[in-house]
């Protein structure tokens, strides 16, 4: 895929545009008079092959401010249906997101270009389909660093300031976000498939799924059990690396759980400093249904929702597809728990399995949520331990009484290792961040940024979380926990 350098237009191929005319409904985005660029990913457009001298320009941004449908564009809104906290919704859709086609990448990947904040669509619900400039920048900074952390993820091509402003609870600047994602399609897309009544329509979404997602179980005996399979999988995967790194989503719903495996929709979403279980940052979260110990109950909700769609394909007797299904869904439980135990033992350094591991990573997580210990941080200094600097490790307990008698079960435990400290302090520097997006920076730079106009502190911010893993001197800062806050720390969905 390449950029046409004379009329910066895209190479599209929009094949959900072509197969699935029943899931989206034609949409237009806002014409705005004063946009301005604010953040052009050359990296990712790199990837992707595109044309970065076209696009970071005047060109560039009447694309990603939605002025100008590039050459090929089909624009459109997807349609889906979603469980909101629960709560089943029939119709809900693209209200305020723009799909402007898809772009086949180097590697042959094939990419969704979608504008996120462009302005109202069929199912906006009396929305204005517009997005403030905080959110934008938000996902732009969150999704960037998911990516570096090596977690599947939407990217973040661009974001603009729209120059108007948008109004919540109060007038706030605007912002469009240009998103790039193997797929938009959600556990919710399969729900609307289901309510349209039409078993053909959510066949030819799964075979659609199966073609550009999960190829391989096309030749399986029964194709449409195995894509089930092969997402449970890819979802057990990706919430494993959550819980690796404290991330919370804040908002799992069904039409925030794509079928590709990415993380989608950073509204919500916080990474977690003291390690506490039942941390919730989402504001509409009042119960906790998405704290940071729910998300991997609330994947096997989600997935029991998605295998509700699939019955009719999975076999044409009900009680045989329901009881295959169900198979398949009391596996995502155990296939999580080994997604989750292998990241785990390689942030403790081990590469060999032995019994008493989940035991030994368990007592860990107890004596850090008993001290309220920083997460990022104990994982990322217990390599330090190994340096003979254990200091560093025990000054962030107040009370080290538990953790000395772990780190000698721990320090017995390498010596089943075959490496030597040396490489296990490395390998363990490779998987433990020593920067990830602390609340109170995102903050910082997210207020500096809409408030004050100032993107630099904002860039400054990213281009530290692009190098997660390297302990650079001079971003000390950027490592360290905020205050204790006087109230819980919130965050908001945006809309």
């Amino acid at each position: 895929m390449t950029l046409n350098k004379e009329t910066s237009d895209f190479y599209f191929d929009n094949s959900f545009a072509h197969h699935l005319e029943d899931f989206f409904a034609p949409s237009r985005s806002d014409s705005l008079l004063e946009p301005k660029l604010l953040k052009f990913n050359y990296s990712l457009a790199k990837e992707l092959g595109l044309d970065l001298k076209a696009l970071d320009s005047e060109e560039g941004l009447a694309i990603f401010s939605g002025n100008k449908i590039p050459k090929g564009a089909e624009p459109l809104a997807q349609a889906y249906s979603g469980h909101q906290f629960g709560g089943f919704s029939p119709l809900l859709g693209d209200g305020r997101a723009l799909l402007l086609g898809e772009i086949i990448d180097k590697q042959g990947r094939r990419h969704d270009v979608q504008l996120k904040g462009s302005g109202p669509s069929p199912f906006s619900r009396g929305g204005d389909g517009k997005s403030a400039l905080g959110p934008v920048l938000r996902e732009y900074l969150i999704s960037e660093s998911m990516h570096m952390l090596g977690i599947p993820t939407t990217r973040s091509l661009a974001a603009v300031a729209t120059g108007e402003n948008v109004y919540r609870e109060t007038a706030l600047p605007g912002g469009i976000l240009t998103r790039i994602a193997s797929s938009h399609i959600r556990v919710g897309t399969f729900q609307f498939g289901t309510a349209l009544g039409d078993i053909g329509k959510i066949r030819r979404l799964t075979d659609y799924c199966i073609n550009r997602h999960y190829p391989r179980a096309a030749d399986s005996e029964n194709r449409y059990l195995t894509f089930f399979e092969e997402v449970c999988n890819a979802q057990a995967k990706l919430i494993s690396r959550w819980m690796s790194v404290g991330f919370i989503h804040g908002v799992m719903n069904t039409d925030n759980m794509t079928i590709s495996g990415e993380t989608i929709d950073y509204g919500p979403c916080a990474f977690m400093d003291m390690y506490a279980p039942d941390t919730v940052f989402s504001s509409i979260d009042e119960k906790g249904r998405y704290a940071y110990a729910n998300q991997p109950n609330i994947l096997t909700w989600n997935l029991t929702r998605l295998a509700e769609t699939l019955v009719p394909l999975v076999d044409l007797n009900q009680d045989r597809a329901v009881e295959l299904l169900t198979v398949a869904i009391q596996n995502i439980e155990p296939i999580y728990q080994k997604y989750w135990l292998a990241e785990m033992r390689s942030k403790i350094g081990l590469s060999i399995e032995d019994p008493s591991d989940l035991e030994l990573i368990k007592d860990l997580l107890s004596i850090m949520e008993k001290e309220g210990a920083d997460f990022t941080l104990v994982f990322r200094r217990l390599s330090k331990a190994l340096e003979d600097k254990d200091h560093l490790l025990l000054k962030l307990f107040k009370d080290t009484s538990d953790l000395n008698p772990w780190l000698l079960r721990w320090k017995g435990r390498l010596e089943q290792e075959e490496n030597t400290k040396e490489v296990l302090v490395e390998i363990m520097n490779t998987v433990n961040p020593i920067y990830i997006p602390r609340n109170h920076t995102v903050e910082e730079v997210l207020t500096t940024a809409t408030q004050q106009g100032d993107i630099k502190p904002f860039s400054d911010f990213l281009l530290v979380l692009e190098k997660p893993f390297d302990e650079i001197n001079g971003n000390e800062t950027y490592a360290i926990p905020g205050p204790v806050p006087d109230q819980p720390y919130q965050t908001f969905c945006g809309t």
